[in-house]
């Protein structure tokens, strides 16, 4: 009955039947199902809160609007016919769905349209009744299935409502769509019933930002599938952060749309980071990346209060940043993996204070092979060869207490950096040590050609720092020489505008 189009308005309407009828996959969907869904929504979408949320996803429709506030029996009037719709005729006109390429459906859904016609107020993004720009032949609105109409209908209650839009994931594995679904679903129940028991006519927003919470949904659903031990190919995950309200401004950060796209590298990282093995160390660099709280004037911020009197912060910097990869993937490794920090104007951004000098417990060589070889896609040979001379460096300046040597590992200058390689082969030599560095495993990792450095040197640079420092700490050299590690530099945000902690 119900079949995932590739369309996202579609495809999360779908799971959202699907999930609110207890069913694992759209499939197998019944026509009894559809009839409790309708009942739900046709009883719900025409009081508040839902009818003061609907405002998002349908402004205009029967459901919101304000013409029918003294009338109220044409609002449920409008919402049989809209929900209803799927149980008519096909049209004989010959039209086609849009998007299920079924039959066009038969029904007006309001006496000034046409039948078999949908516009903005019944399907988000789109223009709205008269607009012919954009429109074959000027003919304006969609061609749409009951069915389908019915999937765009549920739709907002399988989405997360964050700073007054609404976040709807679509994954290539129908499994997740549904799970997402499913998820925000059940958290959009029970604040439905809560906001009803108190009446009060506003449904509560998501617990988070909307790229902290599609992580944290991500990781929840993985690691619960892990507990299960469920077997799930990891797939590309797309969410769209949007309103359909014509209020918003196309040329405002704000924008009517915004789409967020996890590529297959990242999605399969963060399956592995709910395992067992990468957990703790996963847990540690989250939690040292929670918005901080606003204080006042005076005081200094804290870890774990986002300054309303809720314990939990809204924004994870961690999360939003994960959003950049795979192709920011070398500053998230010094940001995260470095603990490099960076110079910003906000007081509540704890990367600010990120440092070696008290956070090196944080650095974890474990965790940073898995991202080389998940998200970069790092060839093994390359990796083992920084490992291994990482292995021989914090050897050399465990064996001789090498402060200067150590220091010199976090030169920006390639010339600078290689001088200090050399140096410390020659002492090592002069000890009846073997060399730390040979020709072969240095020119495969640091150099293009003769005294060319690779343009990646950096990168190089930062995971052969991570295995170093690693070693040290843990064999307390860190602790028993805090001199050691050179104060480092606060870096510039790369991006452009700050993400708003309430969006």
């Amino acid at each position: 009955m119900l079949k995932y189009t590739g369309h996202p308005l579609v495809d999360v309407g779908a799971a959202t039947i699907a999930a609110y009828s207890g069913r694992r996959d759209i499939g197998s969907v019944t026509e009894s199902d559809l009839d409790q869904v309708v009942r739900y929504l046709a009883g719900n979408y025409v009081v508040n809160p839902l009818k003061s949320f609907l405002t998002v996803a349908f402004p205009n429709s029967g459901f919101t609007n304000p013409a029918f506030e003294k009338t109220p029996e044409k609002r449920v009037a409008y919402a049989q016919r809209v929900l209803t719709a799927y149980r008519g005729a096909s049209s004989s006109s010959g039209e086609r769905c849009v998007f299920t390429k079924d039959p066009a459906l038969d029904v007006a859904l309001s006496d000034a349209i046409p039948a078999g016609r949908a516009y903005r107020q019944h399907i988000p993004l789109i223009t709205g009744e008269g607009i012919i720009n954009f429109s074959p032949n000027g003919d304006a609105g969609l061609a749409v299935s009951g069915l389908a109409l019915l999937c765009i209908q549920a739709l907002p209650l399988g989405c997360a409502k964050c700073g007054g839009k609404l976040l709807a994931v679509h994954s290539d594995s129908p499994d997740l769509t549904l799970e997402v679904a499913a998820e925000f679903l059940k958290y959009n129940l029970e604040a439905i019933n809560l906001a009803q028991q108190s009446g009060t006519s506003k449904l509560r927003e998501a617990r988070a930002s909307a790229k902290t919470l599609l992580i944290e949904t991500l990781i929840d659903i993985e690691q619960r599938r892990r507990e299960r031990l469920q077997e799930r190919r990891p797939a590309s995950v797309t969410a769209y952060h949007f309103t359909n309200s014509g209020q918003s401004n196309p040329l405002d950060r704000n924008s009517p749309l915004e789409i967020y796209h996890l590529p297959l590298e990242v999605t399969e990282f963060l399956s592995w980071v709910t395992s067992p093995d990468y957990r703790d160390e996963w847990r540690k660099l989250v939690q040292r990346a929670w918005r901080l709280a606003k204080l006042k004037k005076g005081k200094e911020p804290r870890e774990g209060d986002n300054g309303d009197g809720d314990s939990r912060p809204r924004l994870n910097f961690l999360y939003e940043d994960v959003f950049r990869l795979p192709e920011g993937a070398r500053w998230f490794i010094r940001r995260y993996f470095v603990r490099a920090p960076i110079r910003s104007r906000f007081d509540d951004d704890p990367r600010r204070s990120y440092s070696l000098q008290g956070e090196s417990d944080l650095v974890s060589w474990h965790l940073t092979e898995l991202f080389l070889k998940k998200v970069m896609r790092m060839d093994d040979e390359r990796i083992q060869e920084i490992r291994n001379l990482g292995d021989r460096l914090a050897t050399h300046i465990l064996r001789d207490n090498g402060k200067r040597f150590f220091r010199g590992l976090f030169e920006n200058r390639y010339d600078y950096f290689r001088m200090n390689l050399i140096r410390g082969n020659l002492s090592a030599v002069q000890q009846g040590q073997p060399p730390l560095v040979t020709f072969d495993p240095y020119v495969a990792v640091f150099e293009d050609g003769y005294e060319i450095a690779r343009p990646d040197w950096r990168l190089a640079r930062d995971l052969l720092l991570i295995r170093v420092v690693e070693q040290l700490h843990q064999q307390g050299w860190l602790r028993s020489n805090p001199d050691a590690v050179p104060e480092q530099r606060p870096e510039d945000e790369v991006e452009s505008e700050r993400v708003d902690a309430e969006q």
